[in-house]
């Protein structure tokens, strides 16, 4: 019996809508509904999925949702889903972008100064859980160290060029395992050249530009490109002050849907509601070309030798960025209780490991109260 249009909007429209805590959450209620519920999608077969969505640029996440939609109804059926499990979040994320980056009241900036200053911590505890899988899995531990350390530096002082070096971190990884005698190599350059083809035509403008790193050049989940967008929104085109940028990061981990949200709250920043609709139509195409022109090659992407190497290289300098985002984001807090908050927000993560969502409330709270006690805000 063929899936209606109707089913897979509402089931992938009720996912959009209550997936709070990131890519765990989003693969856990996809499995949930699409193998478990439903059984639309073989077990091995999602796993399979997950795997391969790593291997691609841009929100694994979101390209699992597109995916398993294509798997049930074909191109429509990923466009029907896709739609779905992203529209949810990014109302409510331009909806608040509006609230936060008008003329708030003391309350709301007093919230957005609080969950701003926790999102260093974020960045760190994210880093972190990447950590102990990807190390135990690498065929070489000085070489995952080295591409680490190489992506945290990058991160923390060079912004946006943080993703040629974890391309190059992938190409070095390729060169040293030299998987060349493979039939698959044709196969797996297609989505890099596909990505190129598309860059000449968006640096004519700089927020499609942005857009498009986020969408279809940053590997290793979301928060690899926090420090490129902040270097692009605050520090070269001027579209967002340190302390808004903060409030834009915040309310992409408060908000359902893939961090890459946050690209509408820069959106909105620089042009408005058509820039926050622009830039998430530019940063969630790629995944949408990519899973609609390619799902049915994913076992060849998978299984190809070169596709592994070089994320085998790319994924350590991916995770040694998130990390390395902590620094400019924690350098963009300019009160002393924005620190405490900071700290406090280190030890809910890390050591009594509360959830994100959680520990960027609380924080969103005591800013409110710092901001009706008549405290400093940013």
């Amino acid at each position: 019996m063929t899936t209606t249009l109707v089913e897979i909007t509402r089931e992938w429209g009720r996912i959009g809508v209550i997936g709070f805590g990131g890519p765990p959450a989003h693969i856990r209620l996809l499995r949930e509904t699409v193998v478990e519920r439903r059984g639309w999608v073989e077990p091995e077969e999602f796993e399979d999925a997950i795997a391969t969505c790593n291997l691609l640029p841009g929100p694994s996440s979101t390209q699992l949702a597109i995916f398993t939609a294509w798997r049930v109804r074909g191109a429509l059926g990923a466009l029907v889903g896709g739609f779905a499990f992203i529209l949810p979040g990014l109302v409510l994320i331009v909806a608040l972008a509006a609230l936060f980056l008008g003329d708030p009241p003391a309350w709301v900036l007093g919230a957005g100064a609080g969950a701003g200053a926790a999102v260093a911590a974020v960045a760190v505890a994210a880093g972190w859980a990447l950590v102990p899988s990807s190390y135990e899995r690498t065929p070489s531990r000085p070489r995952w160290i080295l591409y680490a350390v190489v992506g945290t530096v990058a991160a923390a002082t060079t912004g946006a060029w943080v993703v040629l070096v974890l391309v190059g971190a992938g190409l070095v990884e390729v060169a040293m395992r030299r998987p060349w005698r493979t039939n698959s190599f044709q196969s797996v350059l297609t989505l890099p050249l596909l990505a190129q083809g598309a860059l000449t035509a968006a640096v004519a403008a700089p927020l499609a530009w942005t857009a498009f790193k986020v969408g279809a050049l940053s590997y290793g989940g979301g928060f690899v490109i926090i420090p490129l967008m902040q270097s692009d929104a605050v520090d070269r085109y001027g579209w967002m002050s340190d302390a808004e940028f903060l409030n834009a990061v915040a309310l992409g981990q408060i908000t359902p849907g893939p961090v890459v949200h946050t690209v509408a709250v820069v959106g909105f920043a620089a042009a408005g509601l058509l820039g926050a609709l622009g830039a998430a139509a530019i940063a969630f195409g790629p995944s949408f070309v990519m899973i609609i022109a390619g799902g049915r090659h994913f076992e060849a992407l998978r299984s190809s030798p070169l596709a592994r190497a070089f994320l085998d290289g790319a994924g350590p300098a991916a995770i040694g960025a998130i990390l390395g985002s902590a620094v400019p984001l924690a350098l963009a807090t300019s009160e002393w209780w924005q620190w405490v908050v900071l700290a406090a927000a280190g030890v809910l993560l890390l050591l009594l490991k509360r959830g994100v969502v959680l520990t960027l409330l609380l924080a969103a709270g005591v800013g409110v109260v710092v901001a009706l006690a008549g405290g400093p805000l940013p």
